[in-house]
C-alpha cells in the first residue's frame, strides 16, 4: 500500500483584535511561529513501526486547511490534529474518504472524542499509538470495516524500546527545529492539561543513548540542527538529567526544552544543560498569584509550594546564560481584572527574556472541561475552533468575558511591544557580554 502520513501543522486562533496584534507585534508570535515550523513527531514514530513492504509519504496541510493532491494516490492516510484544527482535519478526512482512500485518526482530540472521530474516520485510534499502528496497517490491507483500537487493549508502550522516527520522510522541508523526545508525561497534575487525556502511563524516562542516537539521527541528515525537546517535563529527575546533558555536550547542539521551576536548584545540572546547549527553557508559571495555583493543581500542590522561588529561580537559570519562557494563564478562577497588572509587573521586575500569555482554554476531555460543562461555564460547547489557548472559551469567575478579552489586548500591547522587550532583555544580554559571551549560548535561534 501507499501510505500518507498528513501532520495539521500550525498555530490557529479565531480573535481578529489578537491576530492583529500577532502581525504588528512580532514578540506576540514568536513561540506560535516556532510550534508550526515543527514537524509531527508522532507521525514519524508510527512510520518506523510500519510494518514493511509499504511506501510511505509524510505530508503537511496548507495553511488554508487544505490538503496535497498527492495524498488521493494513497490507499491509507493517518492524521496528526490538534484540537483548534480538527474540523479542518475532519473536512480533509471526509474528502479523502469520498474519493476511496482509508483514513486513520488519533491523537489527543481524537483519544477524548473518539465518537465524534467515527464519523470522519475508518480507524480510530486511542491513547498512544506505537503499539496499535501495526494492527491498523493490516485492516486497511484486508479493507476491513471501520472500527475504533485502543492503547490499553495493547502492552503499554516500552519508551525503552522506541525506534528512530523516519526523520528521513522529512525531505529537505526548512524545518527551522525537529523535534526529540526524551520523555514522556509529566508527574504532577494541573486540570487544564491536555496530555493527560492521551498520555495515561506513569511518567517515563527514555534511556539517554537513545535519545543520544536520536539526535545523531537527525544531524546526519540536517548538520547543525536546532533541537526542541518534545517533552512536558524533562529535568524532573535531576540525575537523569545530568546524564543526559553530558551526553550532548560532544554533539555540541543548540536545544530548546520545557522543565518546571526545580531544575534552578542544582546549580551543577543548570552549567551541564549551558555547557550542553541549552538556550532555553520555557516553564509554565500560570500566575503571579500563589492562590489560584490552588485551584488548577489536581495533587501534590507542586507549584504552590514552589510559588514564592519563582523569582529567584528565574533569575538563577538566566544567571546561567539560559533564558526562561515564562508562561501565564489569563482567567484562571480566582483571578480579577488585577491579574494583567500582575503579569506585567512580574515579567519587568524578574527580567523575564520571554513572556507568552494565553487564555485558560477548557480542552476536551481534561477535568477543567468537564467541570466547567458542569457549571455551564462553556461558552460554545463543541465550538473545537476556540481551543487555540487565543480564543475566549469559557465564563471566567473572576471578571466578565469582555474584562478577560479587553485585558489580554492591553497586556499583549504592553508586553510585546519592541521597547518593553528590549528592556526586558537588556539585563540578560548585558550578563553575556560581560563574560564574553555575546551572542553565543543563552540566546535563542532558529
Amino acid at each position: 500500500m501507499r501510505i500518507g502520513l498528513l501532520a495539521m501543522s500550525g498555530i490557529r486562533a479565531t480573535d481578529p483584535v489578537l491576530l492583529d496584534l500577532g502581525l504588528t507585534l512580532p514578540g506576540f508570535v514568536e513561540r506560535s511561529k516556532q510550534v508550526a515550523a515543527l514537524p509531527s513527531l508522532g507521525l514519524l514514530y508510527l512510520a518506523a513501526v510500519t510494518p514493511e513492504g509499504h511506501e510511505l509519504d509524510y505530508w503537511e496541510a496548507e495553511g488554508d486547511g487544505s490538503e496535497p493532491q498527492e495524498l488521493y494516490d494513497c490507499d491509507l492516510v493517518a492524521i496528526s490534529t490538534f484540537t483548534a484544527q480538527i474540523f479542518e482535519a475532519y473536512a480533509i478526512a471526509d474528502r479523502l474518504r469520498a474519493a476511496g482512500v482509508k483514513v486513520a485518526m488519533g491523537g489527543l482530540h481524537v483519544s477524548s472524542e473518539p465518537e465524534e472521530a467515527a464519523n470522519h474516520a475508518d480507524y480510530v485510534v486511542i491513547g498512544e499509538g506505537e503499539r496499535v499502528w501495526p494492527d491498523v496497517v493490516v485492516l486497511a490491507e484486508r479493507d476491513a470495516p471501520p472500527t475504533t483500537l485502543r492503547a490499553r487493549d495493547y502492552e503499554p508502550v516500552d519508551v525503552g524500546e522506541l525506534p528512530v522516527p523516519r526523520f528521513d520522510l522529512l525531505g529537505d522541508r526548512p524545518y527551522n527545529r525537529y523535534t526529540v523526545q526524551s520523555s514522556r508525561g509529566c508527574p504532577w497534575r494541573c486540570d487544564f492539561c491536555a496530555s493527560t487525556v492521551m498520555l495515561q502511563e506513569r511518567y517515563r524516562l527514555r534511556p539517554v543513548r537513545d535519545v543520544v542516537r536520536d539526535i545523531k539521527a537527525i544531524l546526519a541528515l540536517h548538520p547543525g540542527a536546532f533541537i526542541e525537546f518534545a517533552d512536558d517535563n524533562t529535568f524532573v529527575d535531576k540525575s537523569w538529567g545530568k546524564e543526559l546533558c553530558r551526553a550532548l555536550v560532544p554533539l555540541g547542539i543548540k536545544w530548546f526544552t520545557e522543565t518546571d521551576v526545580s531544575v534552578a536548584d542544582d546549580t551543577e545540572l543548570l552549567e551541564l544543560m549551558a555547557k550542553a546547549g541549552c538556550r532555553q527553557v520555557l516553564i509554565g508559571l500560570e500566575t503571579p498569584s500563589s492562590g489560584e495555583l490552588s485551584e488548577i493543581e489536581l495533587g501534590g500542590r507542586f507549584k504552590q509550594r514552589r510559588h514564592p522561588s519563582y523569582a529567584t529561580a528565574i533569575g538563577r537559570i538566566q544567571d546561567h546564560g539560559i533564558t526562561v519562557n515564562g508562561c501565564f494563564i489569563l482567567g484562571l478562577d480566582g483571578q480579577g481584572p488585577d491579574a494583567f497588572d500582575a503579569v506585567l509587573e512580574f515579567a519587568q521586575r524578574t527580567w523575564l527574556y520571554e513572556v507568552q500569555v494565553t487564555y485558560m482554554t477548557a480542552f476536551p476531555g481534561t477535568p477543567l472541561y468537564r467541570r466547567l460543562e458542569q457549571e455551564g461555564r462553556i461558552l460554545e460547547p463543541r465550538r473545537w475552533d476556540l481551543c487555540t489557548l487565543f480564543d475566549v472559551n469559557h465564563e471566567p469567575d473572576g471578571m466578565s468575558v469582555g474584562q478577560l478579552r479587553d485585558g489580554m489586548y492591553r497586556l499583549s500591547t504592553e508586553l510585546y511591544e519592541a521597547e518593553a522587550i528590549r528592556r526586558r532583555r537588556a539585563p540578560f544580554l548585558a550578563r553575556l557580554r560581560r563574560h564574553g559571551r555575546s551572542g553565543a549560548r543563552g540566546v535563542p535561534t532558529g
